[in-house]
């Protein structure tokens, strides 16, 4: 099976090249790029890397979220298009659990992190078991009292792994339960994890309603809930 894998749900933009289970060419970049520009050119570069075509290709896999509206909307629709133009399989992952399969040792708990803004986060809880993320506490839109809490009842020493410097005092204040940091570019998402973790999954049935998790109120979706107090949706982002 050979898979491409894409990543912009934050800053960090990461492609990957898979064949089945083996990663065979990545790229990441940590700087702050348009991803609606670069995401192509890099898929594109890759490929001829590899001399693949897109007829190539069995399988997309891309990070759904949580994380930037914006980036998450360019990965998912780039993604959407692909599988539907060349008929080929659609798999999302969280983008949280992304983050938590960089962590490979057995029996870890990993609390992967992405900045929400305004005091507020992104956040899960999972262990390593059998070199995956499996969820403890499920993927979340929360603060940094809230989740500490959550962390400091579940009891487990914790690795804490993403967007980490803003909150890295905070944190360190409010857990009480032993803590550490990941490091430097081990903070990045890495699509060849994503790439990973998405070959085993099953692929989406229904091409056209798959959408970003963002697991909170969209801006276009809160204009929408605004507008109409009390009424059910099936898609807010095409009500607007």
């Amino acid at each position: 099976m050979k898979v491409l894998a894409l990543d912009t749900s934050n800053q960090p933009m990461s492609v990957a090249l898979l064949v089945d289970q083996k990663v065979i060419a990545k790229k990441t970049t940590a700087t702050q790029l348009d991803h609606s520009v670069q995401l192509m050119p890099t898929i594109t570069e890759l490929m001829a890397d590899q001399q693949w075509q897109p007829e190539d290709l069995d399988r997309v896999v891309v990070a759904q979220g949580p994380g930037s509206y914006t980036g998450l909307r360019i990965a998912v629709t780039t993604a959407k298009t692909l599988a539907a133009t060349l008929h080929i399989q659609l798999v999302g992952v969280s983008s949280l659990a992304v983050l938590a399969g960089s962590v490979q040792t057995e029996g870890t708990f990993v609390s992967p992190i992405f900045d929400a803004r305004n005091t507020q986060l992104y956040a899960g809880l999972y262990q390593i078991k059998d070199g995956q993320p499996v969820p403890v506490i499920a993927d979340q839109h929360t603060n940094i009292p809230d989740w500490t809490a959550q962390l400091n009842a579940a009891g487990h020493p914790v690795t804490l792994i993403g967007e980490l410097t803003r909150y890295h005092d905070a944190l360190s204040d409010a857990l009480d339960v032993p803590v550490t940091f990941t490091e430097g570019d081990d903070n990045l998402p890495d699509a060849g994890v994503l790439g990973q973790l998405g070959v085993p999954l099953k692929a989406i049935d229904d091409i056209d309603s798959f959408v970003p998790q963002y697991l909170r109120l969209s801006p276009a979706e809160a204009q929408w809930a605004a507008a109409h107090p009390g009424e059910d949706h099936k898609n807010y982002v095409e009500e607007v």
